[in-house]
């Protein structure tokens, strides 16, 4: 995630927000342009994005890398906002003037909101959102943009919102993902409910944007492995798929992971079965990516002095989403990750990054990225598939 500075103050500003805490501008996100957006309204109802103040040419002590003005500052485009951020004010982006959507690209893929007549649930909606708009922009980051139903029938994704305490008797709310259906129960916004789950689950990481990294992995490997063609290397690495998957899982949380797991899985549950091994490692890319942007964003720059007198650094220019090597990201992600783990302890809080990576899960992640910048048309892959 980058950051962002308010064009009408130069304060900085974050992914989530919906006005400037420093100024009070509305603020609106323009997915096209990746951009949080100041806003002016104009007669007809609309929104203009507000050109930047001077205070944005100046350097800013909160980035390396600053808004600057630029012709996207100066467009005249209009924009409206989303519905579920003028009705509800659980998103905050933007859907050009003339779009016959009432709702952003974002908002578009939902089936089922939670019932907002049950006292809580519009909070836990927010907080559900804010979690998928944080993977919606990794994706169009990675160029993998979610598609909705309305605009692809048959690869399109759907997602639904329901609550266990909504279901009938006898019947619960499972997460999971199945035929381009994602389902996040919305109790798990529950912080205290989800953290109960994180533990009776004996789980080390237990987030919203976790599932939905977890979640749109199994999407993705519908899309580019199985109907992409690439299961031989697919099963090379994780496994054959074709295992009983039932029976997996059920042998999986009778009996737990191998004793060796550490040795070739990036968690437990990825010893499970192929399937998991892919989703693990899909949302574990997407953790990679993301941090390591927002990183570089803020000029973190870490010098880790080993032992044998080696240094390990990370890159404070460093850009995840635009490396072909692999090996690149990883040699920035260690100490980065070693530096953040020491500061959380410092404050007695869990690691931010509980893992170890071992080889095997290295390789397999690899193997995701090579797939993602195909797919996405960065590069043509110089290993097989």
């Amino acid at each position: 995630m980058r950051t962002f500075a308010c064009q009408s103050c130069g304060q900085p500003i974050y992914f989530t927000n919906h006005t400037c805490i420093h100024c009070g501008a509305v603020l609106g996100f323009i997915p096209d342009e990746l951009r949080l957006a100041a806003l002016q309204e104009q007669p007809d109802g609309t929104w203009t994005p507000i050109p930047p103040t001077d205070k944005l040419r100046r350097p800013s002590r909160f980035s390396l890398r600053p808004e600057t003005p630029d012709a996207k500052f100066t467009s005249d485009r209009r924009y409206r906002k989303c519905a579920n951020y003028a009705q509800h004010n659980v998103c905050n982006w933007l859907v050009p003037a003339d779009a016959a959507d009432s709702l952003c690209s974002v908002c578009r893929t939902n089936r089922t909101i939670p019932n907002l007549d049950r006292p809580g649930n519009l909070e836990k909606w927010y907080r559900i959102e804010r979690g998928k708009r944080r993977l919606a922009y990794g994706l169009i980051r990675l160029g993998l943009p979610m598609r909705a139903r309305t605009e692809d029938p048959e690869q399109g994704i759907l997602f639904d919102f329901p609550s266990s305490q909504d279901a009938p008797p006898g019947q619960a709310v499972m997460t999971g993902h199945a035929d381009g259906v994602i389902t996040i129960d919305i109790d798990e916004a529950d912080s205290a409910n989800r953290e109960r789950i994180r533990v009776d689950m004996n789980e080390t990481y237990r987030t919203l944007v976790g599932h939905f990294r977890h979640e749109i992995g199994h999407y993705y490997w519908d899309l580019l492995i199985r109907d992409g063609g690439r299961l031989d290397g697919f099963r090379s690495r994780f496994g054959d798929e074709r295992r009983n998957y039932q029976q997996a899982l059920d042998d999986h949380y009778r009996d737990g992971p191998p004793a060796d797991w550490q040795d070739h899985f990036i968690t437990p549950y990825a010893s499970s079965h192929p399937w998991e091994d892919w989703a693990e490692t899909w949302a574990h890319y997407m953790h990679i990516t993301d941090t390591m942007e927002t990183a570089a964003h803020y000029g973190l720059e870490v010098e880790r002095r080993l032992p044998d007198g080696s240094v390990q650094r990370a890159d404070p220019e460093f850009d995840p989403y635009d490396i072909a090597d692999f090996q690149r990201i990883i040699d920035n992600w260690v100490p980065l990750t070693s530096a953040i783990n020491s500061l959380n302890q410092s404050m007695g809080q869990q690691d931010l990054y509980p893992f170890v990576l071992p080889q095997p899960a290295i390789e397999k992640m690899e193997y995701v990225h090579r797939i993602i910048r195909e797919a996405s048309g960065r590069r043509s892959s110089e290993h097989p598939l």
